[in-house]
């Protein structure tokens, strides 16, 4: 599933390709995907609103309309792809945006798994589902001190509670991996066990790891492309997560197993 920079990627990718545009018509082709208001209402509120900036909110890309805003959770495999108003539907694409009356938007999701929202600016930030996310990785409140009251009472795997988007939000499997490794803690460590100075380093490695990964792009995995063919390099730098082998640090082997159902890599012996 896409993290914190992939899906600033594709937002900065559809920025540049969508932004000032109108949308002049909507179709919807399973309706399960628009979560909020009815099917009908959606293609008739969206039509006509000018699309004014593209941003995030954690997982969540965040088209501002004229009037409203329009969230989209890409969930496994959301993609967008751009075509010719009167070119053939593929089966995987779902809804369709038409563009200035000449560009086809179109969101394909192999797995129909993808949301959208439509919301009224006025209170979009206050109700579900972005009023239910943590801070973002680089918000100025996001400290030592917040993680560890957010997690000290918890007696889940700090690995599973990373992943909790209540606490942080945008943080996923890879980078979940990445951030445990550099901090040098286990993934299997109860985090009501994680002291104020272990939160810090976490801390210090959620701003780094998503930093850089934003800057490359996020990571190509087998369900990502950030639109058209765009591609992440972070993969190149991922120091455990996908790899069974010889340690970068200390050259022992590291092992993948479960944590919470999710494939999870580490080194048992720098990971304490």
């Amino acid at each position: 599933m896409p993290e914190k920079p992939e899906v600033v990627t594709v937002a900065n990718t559809l920025k540049r390709q969508i932004l000032g545009k109108t949308i002049t018509d909507c179709q919807v082709f399973w309706d399960n995907i628009i979560a909020y208001p009815s099917v009908c209402e959606f293609k008739k509120e969206v039509i006509g609103q000018k699309i004014l900036d593209i941003t995030t909110r954690g997982k969540w890309i965040v088209l501002e309309l004229s009037r409203d805003l329009l969230l989209i959770h890409l969930r496994m495999e959301g993609k967008f792809f751009f075509r010719n108003v009167d070119d053939s539907k593929n089966k995987h694409e779902h809804v369709f945006f038409t563009l200035d009356s000449k560009i086809s938007f179109r969101f394909h999701d192999v797995r129909k798994f993808g949301k959208m929202y439509l919301l009224d600016k006025k209170d979009a930030y206050s109700r579900k589902p972005l009023c239910e996310l943590g801070l973002e990785y680089d918000d100025p409140r996001l400290d030592a001190s917040y993680l560890y009251q957010a997690i000290h009472s918890k007696r889940l795997p700090i690995k599973t509670v990373l992943l909790d988007q209540s606490i942080i939000t945008g943080i996923g499997n890879i980078y979940d991996d990445e951030i445990l490794f550099l901090s040098r803690i286990s993934p299997l460590r109860k985090a009501d066990k994680i002291t104020k100075k272990e939160c810090d380093e976490i801390i210090a490695n959620t701003k780094k790891v998503l930093t850089e990964a934003i800057k490359m792009g996020g990571t190509t995995i087998k369900s990502f492309t950030s639109s058209e063919g765009v591609h992440g390099l972070f993969q190149n730098e991922l120091s455990v997560h996908g790899k069974v082998g010889p340690c970068p640090v200390c050259g022992r082997d590291t092992v993948k197993i479960k944590v919470g159902g999710r494939g999870t890599y580490y080194c048992p012996h720098c990971q304490k």
